[in-house]
């Protein structure tokens, strides 16, 4: 998934020519790039924590599904914005995929979860 989105990011790149590093309200390449390395590293912790079967394959898969429709949306929005995610966005993206990274290592034993648990997670609690 992280593939496209690094494509998205080439091809606005290409299109834009050079981007306005001082403009605050769009996040481009080193961002996005930011982005795409984040969501290979929970992937790669969810690998992990699979092969050392301290997850099950169901957990697993449920954990890849959520991080695979943050990578989704961050492919989407980057596509439609010349390979730019707006700020807003970006951190709503960076929360989401914290959460599933935090309940990785609630599964797995090593974190706990914000809030009663209600929520699945996420945090705030709502």
């Amino acid at each position: 998934m992280a593939v496209p989105l690094a494509g998205a990011y080439a091809a606005g790149h290409h299109n834009k020519g050079a981007l306005d590093a001082t403009d605050p309200t769009d996040f481009t390449g080193p961002r996005v790039e930011a982005l795409i390395e984040q969501v290979r590293g929970v992937r790669q912790g969810i690998v992990d924590a699979r092969q050392a079967n301290n997850i099950t394959p169901a957990v697993a898969e449920r954990l890849e599904m959520r991080t695979t429709h943050i990578s989704q949306a961050a492919e989407k929005v980057a596509a439609s914005d010349h390979g730019r995610i707006p700020v807003a966005q970006y951190h709503d993206l960076l929360r989401r995929l914290d959460n599933v990274d935090q309940r990785l290592r609630v599964d797995i034993g090593a974190g706990f979860l914000m809030g009663d648990g209600a929520d699945g997670g996420s945090y705030p609690n709502g």
